[in-house]
Formats: C-alpha cells, sequence, structure tokens
C-alpha cells in the first residue's frame, strides 16, 4: 500500500470501502478522534460505520499531505449532510490525520485532530447559540 493509494481510498469512500480497511490498516491499528479511542480493525470498521448511519452523503477530500517513511499527516474537509439538523445543508469540517505505518506499510496508528467546538457543536442549534454568544465574549 502507498499513502497515494490510501488516499484513493479515502476520496473514494463509500459504505463499501469499510470492508477494505484490512488492505490499509493493520490488525491491532489505534484510532482516535475527539469522539472514540479504538484499537483492532473491527472497532474502527464500527467507527466508520456508525458515520453512514449518522450524516448523509459524507465525503472525504484530502487537500494535502505530508510525509517521511515513518508516517503522514493528510490535511482533509469531510462534508456531510445532517438529517436532524441543519435542515439538510451540505455542512464541511476540516481537520488533519496522523497516520503512522508499520513495518508492512499498513496503517498501524492513526490520529484524528479537528475542533469539535468550531466544527461541530457550533451548528448545532441550541448549544450553537450558546458556544457563539461564549466566542464573542472571549474574542479579543
Amino acid at each position: 500500500m502507498t499513502l497515494d493509494e490510501l488516499i484513493v481510498f479515502y476520496n473514494e469512500f463509500s459504505p463499501a470501502s469499510v470492508a477494505r480497511f484490512p488492505e490499509f490498516y493493520s490488525d491491532n491499528a489505534y484510532f482516535k478522534d475527539p469522539f472514540n479511542e479504538v484499537r483492532g480493525l473491527p472497532a474502527i470498521q464500527r467507527i466508520f460505520t456508525h458515520m453512514f448511519g449518522q450524516v448523509a452523503e459524507p465525503r472525504f477530500v484530502v487537500t494535502e499531505k505530508i510525509a517521511d517513511e515513518n508516517g503522514a499527516m493528510l490535511v482533509w474537509e469531510f462534508y456531510y449532510r445532517v438529517r436532524l439538523w441543519g435542515k439538510g445543508e451540505a455542512q464541511v469540517m476540516r481537520g488533519v490525520s496522523h497516520l503512522r505505518f508499520d513495518a508492512e506499510g499498513k496503517v498501524n496508528y492513526h490520529r484524528d485532530y479537528w475542533d469539535a467546538a468550531e466544527e461541530l457543536y457550533m451548528k448545532l442549534p441550541a448549544i450553537g447559540s450558546l458556544m457563539r454568544g461564549l466566542r464573542r465574549m472571549l474574542t479579543a
């Protein structure tokens, strides 16, 4: 597996792609994002299957990569529609994935960094109003 193949995997990600994780991730891979911290392919696959159940039209676009022989940072945009709020309007979340690879070139460490407050909570109907008010109070 090459980093470019992994990027294509995410750029073309679909519900059927979840079954392809073993091609790119080691059996005991570690995954962490602001809401999850798991180890192992089944747990990682569960997170992405859950994503498809929670949002409509999810789509990743990797916009930048920084790599060396041991790992990579992928800058991405995640586009989606929320069924329960946001009037079905398209949303975008921006973040970065820190990846490390094992001796076989598979991902064995995947840590996602994104601002849950700005990218998610501020878009929620009730919580968003509170978060935006707090932001106004704290802005210099």
